[in-house]
C-alpha cells in the first residue's frame, strides 16, 4: 500500500496564492502505481486505512471499506489546507493589528502620562517661586520696619546735635541751657526705648532639592513589558493535569517558551486558565506569576467527575490545551512501585513514556529529599526508599491537626531516628518517630511559612522560616535556643530562604534564594562568609534550592545534558556516595556518582 496521505502542516508565512499553484497540479500526477499489485494504478484512497489502492484492493481486503477517488479526496485535502493556510493569514493580520493597536495606545499613555508629570512639575515649581517669593517678602518687612526705626532715631539725634551746636556759635546761654535740656530728654528717651541695634531677622534663603533620587526614579520611570512566549511551545506540568482530589487546592506549572523553544525567562505574559465542569461552568482557579517565565495555576475542584482544564496563552491554547482532568474524592494511596532507575529514565515518578515538561529553578520549592541511612524521604507525602529506588514505606494524612500534614516542604532525620517535617501551610514542624508515629510538633505561634529543616551536632533542629526570612534554632522538645536574620540583602539578611544544612564544623549553611547567594553561619548564628552570585556560569546561582558543603570555592558541576533536570529542588548524598536529586519539574528523583 501506498503511504497514508496527509495534509501539509500550515505554515504563518504561507499564502493563499501558493494554494493556487497546488490546484493547478497536473492530471498524471494523481497516477499512482499500487505497490501490491504490480501494475495497477490507484486511483480510489480507502477512508477507513486512509490509504491509496487499486480495484483489486477494493475487491479483495477493503471491499467493506468506503472509498472514493483520489481526485475528490485531494481537493478535499487542498480545500482543507487553504481554509488552514486562510485561518493563520487571518490570525497573524489580527495579532497584527493587536499589537499596532497595543502600540498606539501605549504611546497616548507616555504622552499623557509624561504631560502630568510636566504639569505636576510646573506646578511644584510655581509653588516654590511663590513660597520663595512669600518667604523673603516677610523676612524684608522685618529688616526694612527696623531700618526705618533706627534712621528716624539717627536723624531725632542728629536735630538735637545740630541745635545744641547752633545755641554755643550764638553764645545765648539761656538758648544753650534750653537746649541741653531738650537733649537730655532726648537721650533719655532713647536709652529708655533700646534701640533695636542687633538684626532682627537674616538672610538666609537656600534651596533645597533632593533632585538625585528622583532623578534615579525619573532615570527608571517606565517600562515596557513584553514576552517572547508563544502558546504553540509553551508547556504545563504537573499531576494536576490530569488528576486532583475533592476540595484540596492543586497546583499546575506552566513553562513559557519562544518559538524556538527556548525557555523565557520574564514574566508578565497574559496567561489564563479555567477548569470546566460536565454542565459547563468554571471551577475556582488563580494564575501566579513567578517572574521567571513559569507560572503557577492553582485550583480547587467540589465535586467529583471528569473535567477539562484548558490553559491559555494570549487566549490561545498551549501544547496539550484542553486537557481531560479526573477529580476523584479521596487519595489514591496505592504505594508506588517504579524504582528510581525507571523514575530517571522516564522522566515520571509514574513510569508512564510521557516526559514532563519544565518547572523552572526559580519557582517555588514542591519537593525535597534528603538521607537516612539507607533511605531517602520524599514530599509531599512522607515516603521512604531505599538507596536503590525501592520503596519501603510511608505515614501521614492530610489535615490541619497536630499529626496531620498539609504542606510539608522540608524533611531532617535527628540523630536519635526521628523524622522532623517542616510543614508550610501549618506552620509549625512536625517530628515523628522512624515508624512513622507522631510525637510532637515546635514553633507553632512563632513560625510563619517554614520551609527547610536539618538538624546540628547538638542535636538542635534549624528551621528555615522562608516568609519570615528567619532561621530558627529549637530544642527538640520545643525549646527555642536562638534565631537570626530579617528581610534584606545585607550578610545576615535573607530574602526568601530554602533550606539548611549543617557542615562538619556545625556550621548552618542556608540557601538564600532571591539573593542568589549561599550564607554560613557557626551553630549561634554570627554571620561567616557567603558565596555566589546571580548569574548561570561555574560558581553562580540562579534562585539557589539545594545546599552542599564547603568553603564556597567552585570545584566542579555534574552534567546533566544527558538527561536534564527540570527545576532541581533539593539535594542529598548517599551513604555510599551518590549524590540524589529532587527534578521537581519531572516528577522523580535522579542519583548521580560523585566523582571526587
Amino acid at each position: 500500500m501506498l503511504n497514508r496521505m496527509e495534509a501539509p502542516q500550515a505554515s504563518p508565512d504561507s499564502s493563499s496564492d501558493e494554494c493556487t499553484v497546488l490546484e493547478a497540479l497536473p492530471g498524471k500526477a494523481l497516477a499512482l502505481a499500487c505497490t501490491q499489485h504490480n501494475g495497477k494504478l490507484s486511483a480510489l484512497y480507502c477512508l477507513a486505512c486512509e490509504n491509496a489502492v487499486c480495484e483489486e484492493c477494493v475487491n479483495g481486503e477493503h471491499a467493506e471499506h468506503p472509498t472514493d477517488s483520489i481526485e475528490k479526496i485531494l481537493d478535499q485535502q487542498l480545500a482543507a489546507l487553504q481554509d488552514k493556510i486562510r485561518e493563520a493569514v487571518q490570525s497573524l493580520r489580527e495579532i497584527l493589528q493587536q499589537l499596532n493597536a497595543q502600540r498606539s495606545s501605549i504611546e497616548e499613555d507616555i504622552h499623557s502620562s509624561f504631560s502630568e508629570l510636566h504639569k505636576t512639575l510646573d506646578t511644584r515649581k510655581s509653588v516654590l517661586l511663590m513660597e520663595l517669593e512669600v518667604t523673603c517678602g516677610l523676612k524684608q518687612k522685618v529688616l526694612q520696619a527696623q531700618l526705618d526705626t533706627l534712621l528716624q532715631e539717627e536723624a531725632a539725634i542728629s536735630h538735637n546735635c545740630r541745635l545744641t551746636s547752633e545755641a554755643l556759635d550764638a553764645g545765648n546761654h539761656a538758648a544753650l541751657l534750653q537746649t541741653n535740656k531738650e537733649l537730655d530728654e532726648t537721650l533719655g528717651e532713647l536709652s529708655s526705648q533700646g534701640l533695636p541695634l542687633q538684626p532682627e531677622e537674616n538672610d538666609q534663603l537656600d534651596l533645597l532639592m533632593e533632585i538625585d533620587g528622583l532623578r534615579k526614579s525619573i532615570h527608571n520611570l517606565g517600562t515596557i513589558v513584553t514576552t517572547s512566549a508563544v502558546a504553540s511551545q509553551t508547556e504545563a506540568s504537573g499531576e494536576g493535569l490530569e488528576q486532583c482530589f475533592v476540595g484540596q487546592q492543586t497546583c499546575v506549572i506552566i513553562t513559557t517558551r519562544d518559538k524556538a523553544g527556548g525557555l523565557c525567562k520574564m514574566g508578565n505574559a497574559v496567561i489564563s486558565g479555567e477548569v470546566y465542569t460536565p454542565e459547563g461552568s468554571i471551577a475556582d482557579g488563580e494564575i501566579v506569576d513567578l517572574k521567571n517565565g513559569t507560572y503557577e495555576f492553582q485550583y480547587t475542584v467540589k465535586k467529583e467527575g471528569n473535567f477539562s482544564l484548558a490553559l491559555r496563552l494570549y487566549d490561545q491554547h498551549i501544547k496539550g490545551s484542553p486537557f481531560r482532568l479526573k477529580v476523584s474524592s479521596s487519595p489514591d494511596d496505592s504505594p508506588p512501585t517504579t524504582n528510581a532507575a525507571n523514575a530517571a529514565s522516564t522522566g515520571s515518578s509514574d513510569g508512564g513514556a510521557r516526559k514532563r515538561s519544565a518547572k523552572s529553578p526559580g519557582s517555588r520549592s514542591r519537593q525535597r529529599g534528603v538521607r537516612r541511612g539507607g533511605s531517602l524521604f520524599s514530599t509531599p507525602k512522607k515516603r521512604i526508599f531505599s538507596n536503590t529506588g525501592e520503596f519501603q514505606s510511608r505515614f501521614g494524612v492530610r489535615g490541619r491537626s497536630p499529626g496531620q500534614l498539609q504542606r510539608p516542604t522540608g524533611v531532617a532525620v535527628h540523630p536519635n531516628g526521628d523524622i522532623i517535617i517542616a510543614d508550610y501551610d501549618n506552620k509549625w514542624v512536625s517530628i515523628f518517630s522512624s515508624e512513622g508515629k507522631y510525637k510532637a510538633k515546635l514553633g507553632s505561634g512563632r513560625l510563619m511559612g517554614p520551609k527547610g529543616v536539618s538538624v546540628d551536632q547538638n542535636g538542635h533542629v534549624i528551621v528555615v522560616d522562608n516568609k519570615a526570612c528567619t532561621v530558627f534554632i529549637f530544642q527538640p522538645s520545643g525549646k527555642l535556643v536562638t534565631k537570626f536574620g530579617c528581610r534584606g540583602n545585607g550578610d545576615r539578611q535573607f530574602a526568601g530562604p530554602h533550606f539548611a544544612a549543617v557542615n562538619n564544623n556545625n556550621e548552618i549553611i542556608i540557601t538564600d534564594f532571591h539573593n542568589h547567594s549561599v550564607k554560613v553561619f557557626n551553630a549561634d548564628g554570627e554571620f561567616l562568609l557567603k558565596f555566589g552570585s546571580n548569574g548561570e556560569g561555574n560558581g553562580q546561582f540562579n534562585a539557589p534550592t539545594g545546599v552542599f558543603d564547603g568553603s564556597g570555592s567552585f570545584l566542579s558541576y555534574i552534567n546533566t545534558a544527558a538527561d536534564p533536570l527540570y527545576g532541581p529542588q533539593g539535594l542529598a548524598l548517599t551513604s555510599d556516595g551518590h549524590v540524589v536529586v529532587a527534578d521537581s519539574g519531572n516528577h522523580c528523583f535522579k542519583v548521580y556518582r560523585y566523582l571526587q
